[in-house]
Formats: structure tokens, C-alpha cells, sequence
């Protein structure tokens, strides 16, 4: 089990996802000048560093946590943010780990959409009321593309990276709801609370995502 150490009132709680962003993350927050390294594979869901403790969650815990300010702030994608509807400050886009939510069909699929399976209902609702279509949506959480393939839905709204799998079972993109990448989210009483620790990294996590975005 991993010690506490002693917490002031300068300390800081991040909540990072387990999986693909959490070694962008910790690269990223370190050059921003926090005293952090990537975890060893282990149990352990918490690791402290002087002055900051992070919480290693599941990608959808990560808005809960902030927004509820068990952790001060955090790092996850857009999609994830947007399906929780949770209210928490998001001051930067960080530009990595990019795809985009889309809906997806057969290719050539013509008919009326009536239902629509995907593990993101929040969003699917939305883009369905904002077009007028009166679809129902079904939540799943495995291969959602075979909820089309098999016919037990019209359509399904997923994740798109580069759009391999869509192509290799005969599916393609209708429309993109919108594009994801992972963003910086920040607790709104943290942020009066402990505002000499978070506003610099705001301000310095903004410069590294310009110098990065100008590299390209």
C-alpha cells in the first residue's frame, strides 16, 4: 500500500485514466513542472509525489471525481467529458489522443434509422433530437460495429481513429458528431482554492500545447 504523506494546503489531487493517455498525461504534466513519473505496473489506484497524489481511474470516473473534488483536476478525452455531463472547468485542449465520435453505418445503407446502439447515449440522443430523428438507443459496451452487421441496430455512434475496422467490415462514417481529444479538467472550487498551484500549470500546459501545435 502506498504511504500518505503529509498534505498542505498547496497540495494536489490529479485524477488520470488507466490505459493509453495516462503516459502522454505524465510526460505532459512533468514537463509542465510537476514532480511526477509514470507509475510502476502495480495494484496500487494511488501514487504520491511531493505535493501531488494522483488517482490512476477508469476513463468515466475521471469527470466524477473532479467534478465531486475528490480530485482537484484531471486529464480525459472529450468523449468521455461530454457523456458525463458532469460541470467542471475544461481550460485546455491538449491535443493528443485525437478521434472523433461519429455514426456509422453499413456502406450504402439507405433505409430509415429506428435504432441506434452505441456506448455513448448522451451524445447519441443529442445529434438524434438535433436531427429530428425519433431512433431508439441502445447502450452497449462490447463490439458496437456489430450492432450494425448483425441488424439489431440501423446505425451505431463510436469512436473513429483512423477508420481501419469500419473499412474491414464494411461500415462507414455518415456524419461526425465531433472530434475528441484529451482535455485538461479542473474542479471550480479547486481552482479558487488552490489557485497558485493550478493557474501556472494552466498557463504552462497552454504554452507546451502552442509550441506543440506549431511544431506540426
Amino acid at each position: 500500500m502506498t504511504p500518505a504523506i503529509q498534505r498542505g494546503p498547496d497540495h494536489l489531487t490529479l485524477a488520470l485514466p488507466k490505459g493509453r493517455i495516462l503516459e502522454e498525461a505524465v510526460s505532459l504534466l512533468s514537463r509542465a513542472g510537476l514532480p511526477l513519473t509514470l507509475p510502476e505496473r502495480s495494484r496500487a489506484l494511488r501514487h504520491e509525489f511531493p505535493g501531488v497524489t494522483v488517482l490512476e481511474l477508469r476513463n468515466q470516473d475521471v469527470p466524477v471525481y473532479v467534478d465531486l473534488g475528490v480530485a482537484d483536476a484531471g486529464i480525459v478525452g472529450k468523449d468521455v467529458l461530454v457523456e458525463s455531463g458532469r460541470a467542471v472547468y475544461e481550460p485546455v485542449d491538449l491535443r493528443f489522443a485525437g478521434c472523433r465520435l461519429s455514426l456509422i453505418r453499413e456502406v450504402g445503407a439507405a433505409g430509415p434509422i429506428g435504432r441506434v446502439a452505441t456506448k455513448y447515449p448522451r451524445s447519441a440522443r443529442a445529434y438524434l433530437n438535433s436531427r429530428g430523428i425519433p431512433a431508439e438507443v441502445v447502450r452497449l459496451s462490447g463490439n458496437i460495429e456489430l450492432a450494425a452487421l448483425t441488424g439489431l441496430a440501423d446505425a451505431v455512434v463510436d469512436l473513429v481513429q483512423t477508420g481501419g475496422t469500419l473499412r474491414a467490415n464494411n461500415l462507414e462514417e455518415v456524419e461526425v458528431l465531433f472530434h475528441s481529444s484529451a482535455r485538461l479538467v479542473v474542479n471550480r472550487a479547486a481552482l479558487k482554492l488552490r489557485r497558485e498551484r493550478l493557474r501556472p500549470l494552466i498557463e504552462r500546459l497552454r504554452e507546451l500545447v502552442a509550441v506543440g501545435a506549431g511544431e506540426l
